[in-house]
């Protein structure tokens, strides 16, 4: 059986962390038995979205007490097509960002928050010539 990776965001709200990712992103549920955890997938791309709990799983307390918290510089990258109008969309939509469009060496990004502060990379990549 092949390994499937995946990537894991401790969030506040999970429910609100779903409809995000489904909505704004397309991202399909593989999993959401309760408002503590759901799975997610994008193409390739498993996402594990997990609320901060001392009760279960991937959201536990480590073991001097300290608390997972959403949030950071971490991140996940998508490819989209057309980054101005997926940029455009999701503004309209209600989405906060943390910048706007850079400009790099392949292609342009934006960096876009989550309902709990976890960021999403958007980038594109430039055309060849």
């Amino acid at each position: 059986m092949a390994k499937r990776h995946g990537v894991r965001y401790i969030v506040n709200d999970v429910d609100a962390a779903v409809a995000f990712y489904t909505e704004m992103l397309g991202f399909k549920v593989l999993m959401h038995p309760n408002s503590e955890f759901a799975m997610l997938l994008l193409d390739e791309l498993r996402l594990i979205l997990v609320r901060p709990s001392a009760r279960s799983g991937g959201g536990q307390r480590m073991a001097d007490g300290t608390e997972q918290r959403a949030g950071g510089w971490n991140r996940i990258s998508i490819e989209v097509d057309d980054l101005d109008s997926k940029v455009e969309h999701l503004k309209k939509a209600g989405c906060t960002f943390r910048n706007e469009l850079v400009m790099g060496v392949g292609g342009k990004q934006i960096l876009m928050n989550d309902p709990s502060g976890n960021l999403v990379e958007l980038f594109q990549y430039y055309q060849s010539q």
